[in-house]
């Protein structure tokens, strides 16, 4: 078994306060799902109206599907502009 996870921390300039964030990463989230079959949330950053940071993972059984996966992942939301992408860190773990 093979779990990856993508952690993502945006600056969102068009944010002006924490309802208008939410909307936003909301948005995001739900077109990573539809787009991807991985899991997605919120996981931190959660009370700065203009920052933001997602996580995703995925499982399967093969590391180089996965993180091929989670490549794809983060080129398909830099697309999407969200927001300015300022980190992003990637792991992949064998069991």
């Amino acid at each position: 078994m093979v779990v990856g996870v993508l952690r993502i921390e945006f600056h969102l300039p068009q944010a002006h306060s924490l309802k208008e964030k939410r909307g936003i990463i909301k948005r995001a989230i739900n077109r990573i799902q539809a787009e991807f079959n991985v899991s997605a949330a919120e996981v931190g950053k959660n009370e700065l109206w203009q920052s933001a940071e997602i996580g995703i993972t995925i499982v399967g059984n093969q590391g180089g599907f996965v993180n091929s996966c989670l490549d794809q992942i983060l080129t398909f939301v830099d697309k999407m502009g969200v927001g300015e992408i300022t980190n992003q860190e990637m792991e992949i773990i064998h069991f």
